[in-house]
């Protein structure tokens, strides 16, 4: 309903308040403008569509350039007149009515603006406002004011043209006691509404656009349909604050303001009318509800509107409002954001969505970067590219100086923060959240990340949580890894956008010769021959064989690689090779000696011999030998690349679009505006509330990854009130991993950085290992083939010397994940073992992943990290996200989390034991990739892995895979961890023993020869006879237990 406040010192009113006299001369029916009159014309050009981004860039009500209406005319129509004669016939309708309390008459209008419809309901009271309101304004602009917009207002009211105006007929006051009365006086409304709102001059007056219930938020294709608007009294306090325990609710902390409300099918939204900006947004959830009894509202005429997040108090002009106001709200709630309001399945937040096109990926490479070499590979660097309104990005850690795409032979292009820049250049809102890590444990110096975005364009915002002390929230981190373009196309992975990430299915452990074979020669050899650019540090383009390459040069921002010096020493020609190898045409006698001209390109970070190079400053790193320093300067080397071998880096993505990107924006979202309410420094109008586009516009894909696969996709998180601020927690990715197991057919293949479970209700409380136990069990006893495939890291990511048992973090996490496996009664195999002796083997395997290669002629080895998050069911089941096995990530109250749950809905002829098999295409292509990669199938053609059950590729492809590269990399590093070192004490005369690579390099080669894939058996008896927990004493000792869990 329209309200009015007392009056103010305003321009307008302190002009209308001297005007007595003339306005005593005008028709208080009418507003006439007669010739010379101002008809002014509608100075924002209309749209078919208002742009979503129209939401960063609200004004004041009053203000005349704010952007509301479309270019579709507005119609109104008066469905009904309410007629009753009490407060409670206006919503209990009774025969019997009293005359002696009859009340005004009600009209409910119908207004349609393209593709909106609405409702509002006015008294004739409110038209008379109205009529006055517009009258007053009407004399003010005929005032010769000095001020520049009113005299430009002025003068184009005089180039219109003289236009009929509406009248507002004296009628017979609100109580209107015929049926033709009635009928009358409602067609002279309907006239008189519809007249004034074909006139710019007026429609565009905030006291018609209050009168009609609309604001700059209303026509926003976007955001769905439009409900209910309008001034409100709001309470202040009500949040869930965790630590917070008076949330407003005593009359000595609340206070009430002035707001505009806005409700749309998945949120409410409040704004200040006198600057526009929106003050507060609340996400409707399956705990939303209104409430208007006094002793819930404890005011009078009050609604209250209750969520996860918040209980918000309005207050209303009287008991007939605020019926309205909760009906009116509740209802349309109901009825278009009905999905919202219950609890899904696996208690998620968000519903299952149907026809999702959805991807994924293996490792970094083809998830940052191009696909196979495309122009649109559908990676995040090209959807980046797509941006057009809004780039929402959190990581558990980020990088700003990482390439997106490698080797970098487009300068910096395609480095994150450079595309980030690029894109807020162009008007994209860029939002990243952090976490902000407590700096003596973890050294991933997200302080600097955070200035080196802010500092790119103000059209990037960063944020960071949680301040420790303040929430004291001390143990557990942000550890989601999303990325959404527009609200439309969501990337969901447990990749980080951070050093050592980026990697390829070839694992490399070195950056120049070792890893350069005759394959990448041949990807190499078209951009070998590009002259380098000018060295002044601008860009160019550099002509080759009729081929063009940008080259950039950022010499002056960034610092060369510290072992630039020594690189030279060693320095190697893509070219110079390719000729000496007939690969490539000599064209004189120098070109032979000359390296500079021919074989390098000059970036920012260095020159690049080649392109073989991957991994710069930084990127190349192996974190168990020495975690990262420095991170302020990203191109300096912190490792000798001639000596220590990197650490691969295996990983799982997936991109989701549609509905689910929406779900996906939408806990961003829900992050984003709670950590602007509990921050104070983030509480400025720089630091903007974000809105969820509605579900009803997701189908309107404008870019979608190519190749993608049409699936059942649902949204899956761990978070909490430290976390999102809502009042219960979710852990539906745990939820979603034991019924994915317990209702397995034929296999579950699980790829996870952490293998921590199997529950105590003590120490550990995840039931992700007793579900894989009891699976195990129930097809013993029915005698039925099935299998579990884990593969994870050898070793915890964490610094330590192994030579030296590890250390006492390292030690820690190999005690809960060995308890997981194989030690102490609550382990899967100990479980196993009782029900069926040593017949487990047949059912579970547990592996890890290590490589080779030649680094300065010497031969080296490293595990791969496996930092994956994945589980694949039956060929049909997919979940894939940040989560790990775990504790901290499954339980919800501790590490926030998200994930994906993707099963197929086509299905492709497969086979499962020796039998047809209908797998999902998801599924099913995503199982054969990692099985090809990780057991060689990819350059071993003999190596069948189409049947994950069949006893012949469990038992003689599988399982004698793991034992033989185990053994051969045994035989040859005397590599750690190894099942025969039992104790500490027998560490020394283990490595006292040297292998092959030492005492016979020719032989050792020929061993290595064997070795197929990455897959290795994990040493199960490693360290068995030690107590890995940290000793008493120890800093590792001082922490909770919950830590390493």
């Amino acid at each position: 309903m329209l309200q009015h406040s007392e009056p103010t010192s305003s321009t307008l009113q302190l002009v209308a308040n001297d005007m007595t006299e003339i306005m005593e001369t005008l028709d208080t029916r009418e507003l006439d403008l007669e010739d010379g009159e101002y008809d002014t014309a509608d100075t924002n050009v209309a749209a078919e569509h208002l742009p979503f981004k129209v939401i960063y860039h609200t004004v004041g009500f009053k203000e005349s350039q704010a952007k509301v209406f479309l270019s579709s005319p507005i119609t109104a129509k008066i469905l009904e007149v309410e007629r009753f004669t009490s407060a409670q016939d206006r919503f209990n309708i009774t025969a019997q009515r009293s005359v002696n309390k009859s009340l005004p008459a009600v009209f409910k209008i119908e207004l349609k603006h393209g593709e909106f419809t609405w409702l509002v309901k006015r008294k004739e009271k409110h038209f008379m406002d109205l009529h006055r309101e517009l009258r007053t304004y009407k004399t003010f602009m005929r005032l010769p004011l000095p001020s520049r917009s009113h005299t430009i207002k002025r003068h184009t009211g005089e180039r219109s043209e003289v236009r009929q105006i509406p009248n507002l007929p004296r009628g017979g006051g609100d109580e209107l006691a015929r049926e033709e009365q009635v009928s009358s006086r409602r067609k002279q409304l309907e006239d008189y509404l519809n007249k004034l709102l074909k006139m710019p001059m007026y429609r565009n007056y905030h006291a018609t656009m209050e009168f009609i219930d609309v604001s700059q938020l209303s026509f926003i294709h976007d955001l769905g349909p439009k409900g209910l608007e309008g001034m409100v009294l709001k309470r202040s306090g009500g949040h869930r604050i965790p630590g917070l325990n008076c949330c407003g609710r005593s009359n000595i902390c609340y206070h009430w303001s002035k707001r505009w409300l806005v409700v749309k099918d998945s949120f409410l939204v409040y704004m200040k009318p006198d600057s526009g900006a929106i003050s507060f947004v609340m996400l409707v959830d399956k705990e939303f509800g209104i409430k208007m009894d006094s002793k819930d509202t404890e005011t009078t005429h009050g609604v209250r509107v209750d969520s996860l997040s918040r209980s918000l108090v309005l207050k209303c002009s009287s008991y007939r409002h605020a019926r309205w106001w909760g009906q009116s709200l509740e209802g349309f709630v109901q009825k278009h954001g009905a999905a919202f309001l219950t609890d899904h399945r696996f208690g998620s937040f968000a519903r299952q969505e149907e026809n999702i096109p959805a991807k994924w990926y293996v490792c970094g490479k083809t998830y940052m970067e191009d696909v196979n070499g495309k122009t649109h590979g559908g990676n995040i660097a090209d959807a980046l590219e797509e941006a057009k309104e809004e780039i929402f990005i959190t990581d558990w850690w980020l990088s700003p100086e990482i390439f997106l795409k490698r080797p970098v032979v487009e300068g910096n292009r395609w480095r994150l923060d450079c595309v980030l820049k690029r894109k807020a250049q162009q008007g994209v809102k860029v939002f990243v959240m952090l976490y902000k890590e407590v700096e003596l444990a973890l050294g991933i110096n997200s302080g600097y990340s955070k200035r080196t975005l802010r500092h790119l364009h103000p059209n990037i915002k960063v944020m960071r949580h949680p301040d420790h002390v303040s929430s004291a929230v001390y143990l557990w981190a942000h550890h989601e890894k999303i990325i959404i373009i527009d609200q439309s196309v969501a990337f969901v992975s447990g990749i980080d956008l951070a050093y050592g990430r980026w990697d390829d299915r070839e694992h490399r452990l070195t950056w120049s010769r070792g890893a350069c074979t005759h394959t990448h020669l041949e990807q190499a050899s078209s951009a070998s021959s590009s002259n380098a650019a000018p060295p002044n540090g601008s860009g160019a383009v550099s002509q080759s064989n009729g081929k063009s390459i940008f080259t950039v040069t950022d010499s002056v921002d960034q610092p060369k690689l510290k072992s630039q010096g020594r690189m030279k020493r060693t320095k190697f020609s893509i070219r110079r090779h390719l000729q000496k190898h007939g690969l490539a045409q000599v064209d004189s006698d120098s070109d032979l000696e000359t390296e500079e001209s021919s074989g390098s390109v000059r970036t920012g970070v260095g020159e690049l011999f080649g392109n073989t190079r991957f991994w710069h400053g930084k990127d190349y790193c192996n974190f168990v030998y020495r975690d990262w320093i420095q991170l302020e300067k990203p191109f300096d080397d912190f490792i000798d690349r001639h000596t220590t071998p990197r650490m691969p880096w295996h990983d799982i993505a997936s991109v989701v679009h549609g509905s689910a990107a929406r779900d996906v924006a939408r806990h961003f979202i829900q992050r984003w505006n709670f950590t602007k309410l509990v921050k104070p420094k983030y509480r400025s109008l720089s630091f903007p509330y974000l809105l969820p586009k509605s579900h009803t516009t997701a189908g309107e894909q404008r870019y979608q990854v190519p190749d993608c696969i049409p699936t059942r996709v649902q949204i899956l998180r761990s978070a909490s009130d430290w976390s999102a601020g809502i009042k219960y927690h979710e852990e539906s990715i745990h939820n979603a991993y034991v019924h994915a197991i317990k209702n397995s057919q034929h296999f579950v293949y699980i790829e996870n950085q952490f293998f921590i479970s199997c529950a105590d209700n003590r120490h550990v409380f995840n039931k992700i290992g007793d579900a894989i136990a009891e699976r195990i069990i129930r097809a013993y006893r029915e005698g039925k083939r099935y299998r579990v495939y884990v593969v994870t890291p050898l070793l915890p990511g964490f610094e330590g010397d192994i030579n030296t048992g590890g250390g006492s973090a390292i030690q820690a996490v190999m005690h809960f994940n060995y308890r997981t496996m194989n030690r102490g009664e609550h382990s899967i195999i100990s479980q196993l073992r009782k029900e069926m002796g040593d017949q487990w083997m047949n059912y579970i395997s547990i592996a890890g992943l290590r490589t080779h290669a030649e680094l300065e002629g010497k031969l080296v080895t490293e595990l791969i990290y496996v930092h994956s998050k994945m589980l694949i069911a039956d060929d049909n089941t997919v979940i894939i996200g940040s989560a790990n096995i775990n504790d901290r990530s499954m339980l919800g109250k501790r590490d926030s989390e998200v994930a994906v749950i993707v099963e197929d809905s086509e299905t492709v002829a497969a086979v499962m034991d020796g039998q047809p098999y209908q797998a999902g295409r998801y599924g099913l292509q995503l199982r054969l990739e990692c099985f090809r990669m990780i057991l060689g199938a990819f350059t071993d053609a003999s190596i069948d892995v189409s049947d994950p059950i069949s006893d012949h590729f469990y038992k003689e492809v599988w399982m004698a895979t793991c034992a033989r590269n185990a053994t051969i990399y045994q035989k040859v590093f005397r590599c750690l961890p190894s099942s025969d070192v039992r104790n500490i004490l027998e560490l020394e005369g283990y490595l006292a023993k040297e292998g092959l690579e030492k005492e016979d390099p020719a032989r050792a080669r020929e061993e290595l020869r064997k070795i197929r894939g990455f897959l290795v058996q994990f040493p199960l008896q490693f360290l068995c006879e030690q107590n890995l927990l940290p000793p008493i004493g120890s800093k590792e000792a001082m922490v909770p237990m919950e830590v390493w869990t």
